[in-house]
């Protein structure tokens, strides 16, 4: 079994992680219930074709799940794709990796953040988003400091809870549609002869991915896995393809009751509340409460905890390499945690979400950017392996060393270019500023260095 010792690193963070509590920290990360929350964005994008939009993203993460798992096998590092690039292709290619990956990471937990303050606003109105938003960050930045023990304990009550208000919405909506209070066909949600094009759905897939992005996250915890790194890998597949099964069916049974279809598909959904009125019309308006209260405490506080965790220790990962300032690898003595990596990730998210929550259309360009940010990271991973096992080490595993790998970049490809056009600039714009800080550091005599691997 491989250790970071090899790879000319001290073991610093507590390994205490088995492989339940990766699945389910991937699983949170994920959010069963994230559907709920961009519904109405994937319903209007896909016209209606809401569940072959998350099928087609599924395609998606699937084959990048293989990848890390392969990656996860022959580096158990820190540092996601940032590590898997770094040491598959080269340095320098690692840096951009982990530079794209951060536009995902660092906005992220913002996103989640903004998305639960507008929900919970939205009921107790005397309070403003704002001061959810302080709440939301301060709760999480707090129990990410007393450790991933706490973290994991935390997220499994969550998890439960997720699934108890999905199983409601779904035997309501059974109900429902066996009543005959069904909307639309009953296959219409994965296919609609009339508005199918392939333009369209891998638009609405590029905002589908959304709710898979998380099961990645579980990469970032390698050093804290007490187990063999293939139970890393399986842990991703496994909570992608548990997370894939319910976001298809909720999807589903949600596209058959959604009211208002075509206003819906032409104007898109202006509220966010898509999803809760479709709950209402199933089962009455303690199910819509019930559906938004989960959705931001799911984003708010279950979601954003984990994402927290997640993007302090790829910043932890960069900074230990000098590819970040040195001060982000601290680690607390004794709770083990990357502690200044997890203050600066609540500063950021804390700031990126109050400028964000003053914008009209603040949570719609958050999610494309970070979106943008993990797809590019993900075609950087594809390439790593083909280049480390293929290339380098002559592996003949043709189908998970190279077939996997180029059909996922593939997929990838078409998904980053039907994305939002704001989207696309913003993101090119995050990359060449990348390509300038990786100049900089060249011409400083810092270009990025990995520590040799000690056979």
């Amino acid at each position: 079994m491989s250790t970071i010792e090899q790879f000319g690193y001290r073991q610093e963070l507590k390994r205490t992680l088995g492989f339940a509590d990766l699945m389910i920290y991937g699983l949170i990360f994920m959010v069963p219930i994230a559907p709920f929350g961009i519904f109405g964005y994937v319903f209007s994008a896909s016209h209606g074709m809401v569940a072959l939009a998350y099928v087609i993203g599924l395609l998606a993460m699937a084959f990048t799940a293989l990848s890390y798992a392969q990656m996860a096998r022959a580096f158990p590092m820190a540092g996601s794709v940032y590590t898997y690039a770094g040491r598959g292709i080269a340095a320098p290619v690692g840096f951009m990796a982990g530079w794209a990956i951060l536009l995902d990471y660092v906005l992220v937990p913002s996103l989640l953040y903004l998305i639960a303050s507008g929900a919970m606003h939205s009921f107790v109105p005397a309070i403003p988003v704002w001061a959810w938003l302080v709440m939301f960050v301060l709760l999480n930045t707090g129990i990410n400091y007393l450790g991933i023990q706490m973290t994991a304990r935390i997220t499994r009550i969550m998890l439960v809870a997720e699934l108890a208000v999905l199983a409601i919405f779904l035997v309501a909506g059974g109900v429902a549609l066996a009543q005959g209070e069904g909307q639309a066909g009953a296959f219409s949600p994965i296919f609609e002869s009339s508005s199918f094009t392939w333009s369209v759905v891998f638009a609405a897939a590029s905002v589908a991915v959304l709710s898979f992005l998380g099961f990645d996250g579980i990469s970032t915890l390698a050093e804290e896995n007490r187990e063999d790194a293939r139970r890393l890998g399986r842990s991703m597949i496994a909570a992608l393809g548990v997370a894939a099964v319910l976001f298809v069916v909720q999807t589903w049974v949600a596209a058959l009751l959604t009211p208002g279809r075509d206003k819906l598909i032409a104007e898109g959904d202006l509220t966010g509340n898509a999803f809760y009125d479709t709950a209402a019309f199933a089962g009455g308006q303690w199910l819509a409460v019930l559906t938004a209260v989960a959705t931001a405490i799911a984003w708010g506080f279950a979601n954003s905890l984990v994402a927290q965790a997640a993007t302090s220790r790829l910043l932890f990962a960069m900074a230990r390499d000098r590819q970040l300032p040195g001060f982000l690898a601290k680690v607390d003595p004794k709770r083990q945690v990357p502690v200044n990596a997890t203050f600066v990730v609540a500063g950021i998210s804390l700031a990126v979400g109050l400028f964000m929550s003053t914008r009209e259309q603040g949570a719609g360009e958050l999610t494309s950017l970070v979106n943008f940010g993990a797809m590019t990271a993900f075609l950087l991973l594809h390439v790593a392996v083909v280049v480390h096992y293929a290339i380098r080490q002559g592996s003949r595993n043709y189908w998970a060393h190279l077939v996997a790998p180029v059909i996922g970049f593939g997929i990838l490809v078409a998904v980053v270019i039907n994305q939002n056009v704001a989207a696309q600039w913003a993101g090119g714009i995050w990359l060449a500023a990348g390509l300038v800080v990786l100049g900089l550091s060249y011409l400083s005599g810092r270009g990025p260095v990995l520590p040799k691997e000690v056979m």
